[in-house]
């Protein structure tokens, strides 16, 4: 028997131990503040906030009115939309505006339109859920929200139901049951696209949007000045 072949038959022999799965629940739990608390969405907000995102705390009721008062002030040439509930949704708010950018929807293969595509200002999306430890939302794209939506055009915006506001990035995973099913790009967006030279000179839209806008929309508990207080407090 070879030298190899000794080692590895030891190794072969040696006997086996079971070791115990560690408690991933009880391990976030001991830092995570409590789901939909104002803590949680405090850290969120102060985090996207951070890195040049835009935060309009919205309601279920009125998040369209205030994204047509949002795109009358800032006035895009052309916004792309989906076929969805929330984008049609949209769509019949801005058809309303004295001066409605050009509404797009993303209904043809990216091929026979890209030339058109890559001139559209802004995007309108939502969000599958966010997450309070990183100030990060999580996008699910799908055939008819697909990735180019979030990618392609300057400005990004996006609705995100804050009652799928997670501790963190594992109980997001879990409480998703992201282990039923994911889509090819499952996305974490943490701010618009960034990133730094070795000079660390931080610049924005470098492979994605350069702006990103969230109407977060809020339960009926949470009174919006309060997570503005919340905020103006902090040290």
């Amino acid at each position: 028997m070879s030298a190899r072949d000794a080692i590895l038959a030891k190794l072969r022999a040696a006997p086996r131990e079971e070791l115990p799965r560690p408690e991933l629940d009880a391990h976030y739990r001991r830092f995570a503040p409590p789901q939909h608390s104002l803590a949680a969405l405090r850290s969120w907000a102060q985090a996207m906030r951070a890195v040049k995102t835009e935060v309009l705390w919205v309601r279920a009721d009125d998040w369209h009115t205030r994204l047509a008062v949002w795109i009358a002030q800032r006035r895009p040439a052309s916004l792309l939309l989906s076929d969805t509930a929330h984008g049609r949704r949209a769509e019949a708010a801005l058809q309303g505006l004295p001066t409605p950018p050009a509404l797009r929807f993303f209904d043809r293969a990216v091929d026979d339109w890209k030339a058109e595509l890559f001139e559209i200002e802004a995007a309108f999306t939502a969000a599958r859920c966010g997450i309070a430890a990183t100030g990060t939302l999580v996008l699910w794209p799908d055939a008819r929200e697909p990735r180019t939506m979030s990618l392609v055009p300057p400005l990004h915006i996006v609705l995100f139901d804050t009652a799928t506001l997670y501790p963190d990035f594992y109980s997001a995973m879990r409480c998703e049951n992201w282990r039923d099913g994911m889509p090819t790009n499952a996305l974490l967006i943490s701010g618009p696209s960034k990133t730094a030279d070795i000079q660390l000179t931080l610049a924005y839209g470098a492979h994605g949007p350069r702006e990103l806008l969230v109407l977060a929309q809020l339960p009926e508990h949470i009174d919006p000045v309060q997570l503005e207080q919340a905020e103006e407090e902090r040290p």
